[in-house]
């Protein structure tokens, strides 16, 4: 099983309901590839470090999942081209170590919610 970290970027000018629909169709292009969700989470609204298409600002999103093989990583990355929700994307895979580092973060942020 590999796992995979993905971060991106969606416009400032969508709407809640818009931003959460854009979510949801990636995150069930991932399952229905057979991608099982590890974690997902909302970063909200942050400011850039360049402006991109005359945008200063961007909604991010972080999804960690897991797959049997990288083709559904391509298949992902193609529907983020096609989207003009989509500002920018990073999909890495993770290594042993990365993988620990995620598992940690993951249940830090859990106790920091209870």
């Amino acid at each position: 099983m590999n796992h995979y970290e993905t971060v991106f970027i969606m416009t400032p000018v969508l709407s809640d309901e818009q931003m959460k629909e854009a979510v949801s169709k990636f995150k069930t292009i991932l399952t229905e590839n057979g991608a099982e969700m590890v974690n997902e989470e909302n970063w909200g609204l942050k400011k850039l470090a360049y402006p991109i298409n005359k945008k200063s600002t961007g909604f991010y999103q972080l999804f960690q999942f897991t797959a049997e093989s990288g083709e559904i990583v391509e298949k992902l990355e193609l529907q983020f081209r096609r989207d003009d929700r989509i500002m920018r994307f990073l999909t890495m895979g993770l290594d042993k170590y990365a993988q620990e580092y995620a598992v940690k973060r993951i249940e830090r942020l859990t106790a920091e919610k209870k």
